[in-house]
Parts: structure tokens; C-alpha cells; sequence
């Protein structure tokens, strides 16, 4: 079913921004395009057949993208840029894959996952392909500080996948707990991703700090509206089944708030759907009357702005310049995306 959820007022700046971004790097990502498909070629055919799948699918490639402008807006022109943005998405690509078996994910980007089609051990040691390629990748750039800090990331990513899977369906999650798990799950990697094109440009401690902030808050921001979109009609438009978290029983802030805003027939309701598991055809309608009844949307959309704010303001040290203005911009992308 979808439920059509209002967050505020419309608009497309957000969707400009991403095209801006796309315009902006587009010569690079059509070389990272090319570098990432004959990098994840190999003997073993099921390899880049699975890999291909999923790459292949229609994502945003947001990361490298990213990556790329923060590179550009360093000042960097070298030659390992391309291999850093195929690092990025490499190691990103590995996560999908071990997050669709881990919560049993049979569609992505409006498509069957690639655990789905070739099945849960496949869908795994391929992801395991994909992470020792990353990691071929930051050596030949030959950087210690890269490797030290993508490979600390990918470490947190897997103990935020492990935490969310200790405190699955426990409906006393907190909303701090929450934000932990977002932070290492998703924000990570885009807080590595930008921090690492201020290293290979030998930036100042300043600057590599400052968009390690950016991306860290913007990730925060980009999680808090994917789990507000679970709830929304929106969702089918970026090819995700609506409802997917609240059916696999996922504790997002729209349920921490709906819970502990609740009264005790409402708390004795998340109980049974979230923790018991027995959901009913019509649940996914009460949870998001619910939901609005006590401002749960609405509220996680606004705390996306404010880590949005916080992302666009540690732009502030670099001086103007297009890639310093689509960086920016992507923030509106990230939080209008709810509209």
C-alpha cells in the first residue's frame, strides 16, 4: 500500500542539485563507470555477473559523485581520482549486498536482488569480492592515511550492521542508539569518502576535518529520510516497496518516536507488530496514522535539516566555486527527497 505522508511545502531545487552534481563530474564518472565494470571482471563468471546486477541497476552513485567534487573542489589533478570514487563505490556496493541477506531483501531499486536470483552464499562471497577489490584499489593509490581511513570505515560499518541486528524488533531502542546505528551504518561512509578527497589532494587538517563533517551530517540527514520515506507513497517512486522496515519489524526513529510518544494501547501495538512480529493487512496503515498522530515524520524530516544544516555549514572555510556550490545543493537532494 502507500501512504502519501506530507512533509512540507514542494520543492525541486533538490532534484536540480542532483542533476547539477551529475552535470558537474560527468567526464569523471563515466571513466569511474568504465574503471569500476573492468575492475570487478573475472575468471569466475558468477562474479561479474552478480556484481554487474546490482551496479548495473540504476543507483545514484551518490558517493563517488561526491567523492569526485570534493576532489575537484581540492584542487587535486591527478590521476588517482577516478580509483578513489571506485573504492568508494566498491566498498558500497559490498554493503548492499550483505544488507540484502542479512534483512532477507528481495527487491532493490524496483528490481530482484541479487540474493534473490543467485542466492545467499553467492550474494555474500561476491560482496567479499567486491570489499578485497576496494582495498586492491586504496594500495595502488598508494596512500597509508586512505587506507587507514576507508578501512576504518568499512570495520564501523560492519558494527553498525551488528548493533542494528542485536537491538533488531526491541522497541525500547533509543533514539541515541538510533543515531549510532545510522552514523556507522551509512553516514561512515560518506563522512570516509569526502575526508579521503581532501587527503589525496594533501589538503590542511582543517579542510579534510571539514568535510568529514559534511559528509558525516549528510549521511546522518540522507538515513533520517530514507526511513521516513518507508512510510510514504514517495518511496515506490525510487523503486522500493513501501513499508519494508516496518514489515521486517526495522526500528527507525519513526517508530522510537511513535513508541515513546505513545499511549499504552498504542505501545501494546508496536509491541505485537514490531517485536511479536504479528502484523495484519491493515497494520502499515495504523503505524503511519500513528505516526502522524504524534508528529513521528514529521519530526525525523526536521532533525534530517538540522544534520543538513550542519553538513552545508562546514562547507564554510572553502572558498565559492560550482563544486562548493553543488555540495551544497546536494543537501537539498537529500532532505527533499521526502517531497
Amino acid at each position: 500500500m502507500g501512504v502519501v505522508v506530507p512533509f512540507g511545502s514542494e520543492d525541486a531545487g533538490g532534484d536540480r542539485a542532483l542533476i547539477a552534481l551529475r552535470d558537474l563530474v560527468a567526464d569523471e564518472m563515466t571513466r569511474t563507470n568504465e574503471f569500476i565494470l573492468n575492475r570487478m571482471q573475472s575468471h569466475v563468471q558468477m562474479i561479474p555477473d552478480l556484481a554487474g546486477h546490482l551496479i548495473k541497476s540504476g543507483g545514484k552513485r551518490l558517493r563517488p559523485m561526491l567523492t569526485l567534487a570534493a576532489i575537484r573542489m581540492c584542487g587535486y589533478r591527478g590521476e588517482d581520482n577516478v580509483r578513489l570514487a571506485a573504492s568508494v563505490e566498491f566498498l558500497h556496493t559490498a554493503t548492499l549486498l550483505h544488507d540484502d541477506v542479512v534483512d532477507e531483501s528481495g527487491l532493490r531499486r524496483g528490481l530482484s536482488t541479487a540474493n534473490a536470483i543467485w542466492g545467499n552464499q553467492a550474494s555474500v562471497l561476491v560482496g567479499d569480492f567486491l570489499l578485497s577489490r576496494a582495498f586492491q584499489l586504496m594500495v595502488e593509490i598508494g596512500s597509508l592515511r586512505i587506507l587507514k581511513i576507508l578501512s576504518n570505515a568499512a570495520g564501523v560499518i560492519v558494527e553498525g550492521e551488528v548493533l542494528q541486528l542485536e537491538r533488531s524488533n526491541d522497541i525500547t531502542t533509543t533514539e541515541d542508539t538510533y543515531l549510532r546505528i545510522i552514523t556507522a551504518k551509512t553516514a561512515t561512509l560518506f563522512a570516509a569518502a569526502c575526508q579521503t578527497s581532501a587527503v589525496i589532494a594533501a589538503r590542511p587538517a582543517e579542510e579534510e576535518e571539514a568535510l568529514e563533517s559534511y559528509g558525516k551530517n549528510l549521511g546522518i540527514a540522507f538515513q533520517l529520510v530514507d526511513d521516513a520515506l518507508d512510510y510514504s507513497a514517495r518511496q515506490a517512486s525510487f523503486g522500493k516497496t513501501v513499508g519494508d522496515d516496518f514489515r521486517e519489524g526495522k526500528i527507525t526513529l519513526p517508530v522510537v518516536l511513535s513508541f515513546r510518544r505513545g499511549n499504552d494501547a498504542e505501545r501494546a501495538f508496536w509491541r505485537r507488530v514490531m517485536e511479536d512480529r504479528q502484523q495484519n493487512d491493515d497494520d502499515l496503515a495504523t503505524a503511519v496514522q500513528l505516526m502522524n498522530r504524534h508528529g513521528a515524520l514529521s519530526d525525523t524530516i526536521e532533525r534530517a535539516r538540522h544534520y543538513g544544516d550542519i553538513a552545508r555549514d562546514a562547507l564554510a572555510i572553502f572558498p565559492d566555486s560550482p563544486e562548493k556550490s553543488c555540495l551544497s545543493g546536494i543537501v537539498d537532494f537529500c532532505v527533499n527527497r521526502a517531497h
